[in-house]
């Protein structure tokens, strides 16, 4: 059974900065993307960024230029360095393990860590 762990989160004022790490235990024989979302009070869960399997990145467009996404496999942790934090990114932010399949290997099914706050003052 695979497991999401995240830390990192805090209490930070606006232009600072914070990495959250997301730690993978578990073994699955499925390839998979990483994603981090985030869900502010009273807000759906939204996209932040995403790491997909082959290494290539893609990020909401109000979080490029400020947010890092990387992953460390040795570790098998998922990063997500936050700089020049604003009062909007302030929210519960998850990582999630999404399966993916390939040719003669069908996988499917998804995996959400518990959360970690990031609160940013103005």
């Amino acid at each position: 059974q695979v497991q999401l762990v995240e830390s990192g989160g805090g209490s930070v004022q606006d232009g600072g900065s914070l990495r959250l790490s997301c730690v993978v235990s578990g073994y699955t024989r499925c390839t998979y993307d990483m994603s981090w979302y985030r869900q502010a009070p009273g807000k759906e869960r939204e996209f932040v960024s995403v790491i997909h399997s082959d290494g290539t990145t893609s990020y909401v467009d109000s979080v490029k230029g400020r947010f890092t996404i990387s992953q460390d496999d040795a570790k098998n942790t998922l990063y997500l360095q936050m700089n020049s934090l604003k009062p909007e990114d302030t929210g519960l932010y998850y990582c999630k393990m999404a399966l993916t399949s390939v040719p003669g290997n069908f996988c499917m099914g998804n995996y959400w860590g518990q959360g970690t706050q990031v609160t940013v003052s103005s």
